[in-house]
């Protein structure tokens, strides 16, 4: 199950373990096509070639495999889609739930991955 995105997907739990463990700086939105996660998803398209030292991911909000976000201690209380969980050196570095807009990710990448 994968997102109609221009993002790169994560499909299973272990490829998730996988990108967070061989990449130090990760962003992933985890979500459906809805009306609060489609604005993120474009927001992560259009910056992802200026932050080049960051991956960024979606993930299938009801797939299966997505437990391995949505039971994340950070995730814990969040009731708004989408899931946006940043991690850094394969630790969570800061999680959001609900729509974003540009300055709030852009604010996050710059605290949490900063160059």
């Amino acid at each position: 199950m994968t997102l109609p995105t221009n993002l790169n997907h994560v499909a299973t739990a272990d490829d998730l373990q996988k990108i967070i463990s061989e990449n130090d700086n990760v962003m992933v939105c985890c979500g459906r096509m809805g009306p609060m996660c489609v604005p993120v998803y474009g927001i992560m398209e259009e910056i992802q070639n200026e932050y080049n030292h960051v991956k960024f991911y979606d993930m299938a909000f009801d797939s299966p495999e997505a437990h391995i976000i949505r039971n994340l201690p950070e995730c814990q209380g969040f009731a708004g889609l989408p899931f946006t969980v940043y991690y850094k050196n394969g630790k969570v570095a800061k999680a959001t739930s609900s729509i974003q807009d540009m300055d709030q990710v852009t604010d996050i990448l710059n605290n949490e991955f900063a160059k």
